[in-house]
């Protein structure tokens, strides 16, 4: 008989709540496919009463003072710490990434919970001169209102807090919409607020597919701003659908990420930035290194090197520290990732993996081979996202083709260069199309302390994290102060 797994409602009004007669999904974890909880599939009702309750509540939670504001995700932040190997683990055991990966995510989400937290003592402004006499001019930061936090499965706990961390502080109410195949770590995820003393109504969890749960709150006009982190083409429906009622779409989206190796590279350095950039959460990163620019002169030593260590690479149960990649994160993700490396044995050369594998544990789960092929630049596999363990390696001549090769795809997130050349390093800096640039390390691993987007199809400018994650929840009033008792006209009265 079958064990009896956990059951989760919505999270609305500050209460859990099953709606009678609704339907249900069940979560599982890619390694074993066993069963881990059911939650509701919320119908577009109790997707209004999510924001109903998160409309209401904003008027108080506006007038919170920031500072106390921030009080409380600091509780939240340390209630988390608390409970970092619990939460990892459950990261681990339902999107399938290692257990220090596991573990870092929720890192990730502790360190911007506190970070946002103390930008409820700043949240700053500008005052500049007028030029007028006695008028004193300046900008404030006010909060939108209920807002919508729609998130992927790579990231369930970090991601999850960029977007409800930044909104909460600026003073906005929240409807959040998880991934369905990582539900419970959002579970986890208003557990924390909730047990750091949010007001009811504040956070809202609404479960289930987007067609239904993410066109529902796109569509209702008290949602003022939709925070999106996924694929391109929902990206552009949810941008195309929020400008309906001219609403305010932030969107995350793809990369195809190149690292570069020039012929003065640390190799042994540069191969163990590549392996953890192109095959740390099975690839499945939107700064994942999908593409491996090697000058000529160091090609051959590079891959030599690369399958070297790919050959003590060990795959398997993510919950062992041992394991160097777990699965993928589901058998939609599998298939994909199958179907572009068929693909690219098509086009290009394969030097290694390119299986499904079997046997054992295999079995049981998604599990890919890390996977290299040597390519042309040009090839599907060198410039469509893939978002799996899948690396093209190109040659290229000199460092000006590097570049070219580098910046002609659709994205441009994150890229990286491994050089001694102090000049070329800062003129990568100036050449690379991409929102994030590393210089002697990987395309992944972003602080978040600093600003993370892209151009091009990565997104629509705007950034999260760092200083620039209150912008995507905030309107700047614009404030004059006239103390002169007389009626002053700027642009006419200018002597």
């Amino acid at each position: 008989m079958a064990a009896r797994i956990e059951e989760f409602g919505l999270w609305i009004n500050g209460r859990w709540e099953s709606p009678e007669g609704a339907k249900r999904f069940t979560t599982i974890n890619p390694a074993t496919r066993e069963p881990l909880a059911s939650f509701v599939s919320a119908a577009p009702k109790d997707v209004e009463r999510a924001i109903t309750a998160a409309h209401r509540a904003f008027p108080a939670w506006r007038d919170t003072p920031a500072p106390k504001r921030g009080e409380i995700l600091l509780r939240a932040a340390r209630r988390l710490a608390e409970r970092k190997e619990e939460v990892g683990r459950w990261v681990t055991r339902e999107m399938g990434k290692v257990i220090a990966e596991g573990k870092g995510d929720v890192q990730e989400a502790i360190d911007f919970i506190e970070y946002m937290a103390g930008e409820g003592r700043r949240l700053f402004g500008e005052t500049v001169p007028s030029e007028l006499k006695s008028k004193f001019c300046l900008t404030v930061r006010q909060p939108k209102g209920a807002v919508a936090c729609i998130t992927p499965w790579n990231f369930p706990t970090a991601i999850p807090n960029w977007k409800i961390a930044a909104a909460l502080i600026t003073g906005n109410t929240v409807v959040f919409k998880p991934a369905s195949n990582t539900a419970r770590c959002a579970v986890e995820v208003v557990r924390i607020y909730e047990e750091a003393g949010l007001p009811p109504g504040v956070l809202n969890l609404v479960t289930g597919p987007g067609g239904v749960v993410g066109n529902a709150l796109i569509d209702d006009p008290r949602i003022r701003t939709v925070s999106f982190t996924g694929g391109v083409e929902t990206g552009r429906e949810v941008y195309l659908r929020g400008a309906r009622s001219l609403k305010m779409v932030h969107l995350e989206l793809g990369g195809k990420n190149p690292v570069i190796l020039l012929d003065d590279a640390n190799i042994p350095l540069a191969v163990d930035g590549v392996l953890f950039g192109a095959f740390g959460t099975s690839g499945q990163r939107c700064t994942a290194t999908s593409r491996l620019i090697v000058q000529s002169k160091i090609y051959d030593q590079v891959l030599t090197e690369l399958d070297r260590r790919l050959d003590h690479f060990p795959v398997g149960d993510p919950l062992d520290p041992a394991t160097a990649m777990g699965p993928v994160a589901s058998a939609d993700q599998e298939r994909k990732i199958l179907e572009y490396i068929e693909i690219g044995k098509a086009e290009a050369r394969l030097r290694r993996g390119g299986r499904k594998l079997t046997g054992g544990l295999y079995d049981r789960g998604f599990f890919i081979e890390p996977t290299v092929f040597e390519t042309a630049h040009g090839t599907r596999i060198s410039k469509e996202e893939i978002f799996g363990p899948v690396l093209s390696v190109i040659k290229v001549d000199s460092y000006e083709e590097a570049i070219r090769v580098a910046n002609d795809v659709d994205y441009g997130l994150s890229s990286a260069l491994y050089t001694r050349d102090v000049n070329k390093a800062f003129r990568a800096i100036q050449d690379l199309e991409a929102g994030i640039t590393y210089i002697n390390a990987p395309t992944i691993g972003a602080e978040v302390q600093l600003p993370f987007g892209g151009i091009k199809q990565t997104g629509n400018g705007g950034r999260e994290a760092g200083s620039a994650a209150v912008e995507e929840f905030t309107e700047i009033k614009t404030v004059f102060v006239d103390f002169s008792e007389r009626l002053q006209k700027a642009q006419i009265d200018v002597e």
